[in-house]
């Protein structure tokens, strides 16, 4: 009979980096609050957490990241404006994001690295399973990756990270996963993870990518975690030591993703997200294929 874990209900989301990629547009205004089509990034990311069941969100911010905080909230006198002027549509927008979940926030403080900023989250969760979702991946809503996660996390315990197969020569970009194959094929057993490692020392072509599913005895392994790579904390030093030893938060399991995945930590890949998913919208997909058809006909 297939043990039951306890029902994870809380995300956490981290937020606190400097964007510097971006510059000059991050300089006043959060990274994730930059637009993908016409909704801010972050908006697509908790979302994707509350249509897996987490509708408690904890986002880890920083200094200059209030924009975070007000994007999730009411606004009153836009909500009253668009009331006065009979404009439906755009006031139930605006009022969608401030319905979505129940919003927590915590500052980081020290940029010391992902795997600080998920210890400052170990108040907020308690001694709960809970899911890491990065603010760079956005997961397209029709291949339910976290859900998935979810469910393999309550069949086995311990804790699941998101894999992708990636080109061999992209490798060093990535966290790395050794894995073992199980009984379920789009499921591996997670036996060692190397932080960007060189090609020629990768242990296979598994990218970690920016969703996790933790077991609560993380926070404690992350107190004892030095400084690894970059002078940061590593999460992926973390779970390499939940992998060596299953009696310390269970096993680590990956899940191997292969649906739609937008990366927008990266200028190219955030315009190619932008163009995708206008492209497949309904009301601004049509007429924008067409543009773009012409254009390049045209250019190229």
């Amino acid at each position: 009979m297939t043990e039951s874990h306890p029902r994870i209900s809380k995300a956490v989301i981290p937020a606190a980096g400097l964007g510097t990629r971006f510059l000059p547009a991050t300089k006043a205004t959060p990274k994730e609050m930059l637009p993908v089509v016409d909704k801010p990034a972050i908006q697509y990311v908790v979302e994707e957490a509350v249509s897996a069941g987490l509708d408690d969100v904890l986002m880890i911010t920083g200094r200059n990241k209030r924009p975070l905080e007000d994007h999730f909230d009411r606004n009153y006198e836009l909500e009253s404006a668009l009331q006065k002027k009979g404009d439906a549509e755009r006031l139930a927008k605006v009022q969608e994001s401030s319905d979505l979940a129940t919003m927590h926030y915590v500052r980081q403080g020290d940029p010391k690295g992902l795997g600080h900023a998920v210890l400052c989250a170990a108040p907020h969760v308690g001694h709960e399973p809970f899911a890491v979702l990065l603010g760079d991946d956005l997961i397209d809503p029709r291949d339910p990756l976290l859900q998935r996660m979810v469910e393999v996390q309550e069949q086995h315990g311990g804790s699941v990270i998101a894999l992708m197969e990636v080109a061999p020569e992209q490798i060093h970009l990535y966290g790395c996963a050794a894995v073992e194959a199980t009984d379920d094929g789009d499921v591996v057993k997670v036996t060692g993870l190397v932080e960007k490692p060189e090609p020629a020392d990768a242990p296979s072509n598994y990218a970690i990518i920016g969703r996790y599913v933790l077991d609560p005895h993380i926070f404690g392994i992350l107190r004892r975690t030095e400084p690894g790579r970059g002078g940061e904390i590593q999460l992926t030093d973390a779970l390499q030591q939940l992998a060596d030893d299953e009696k310390v938060g269970g096993p680590v399991h990956g899940v191997v993703f292969k649906g739609r995945r937008y990366d927008t930590g990266d200028r190219g890949d955030y315009l190619r997200a932008i163009v995708r998913l206008a492209c497949e919208r309904e009301d601004l997909g049509p007429d924008f294929r067409t543009w773009l058809r012409s254009y390049v006909a045209e250019e190229m």
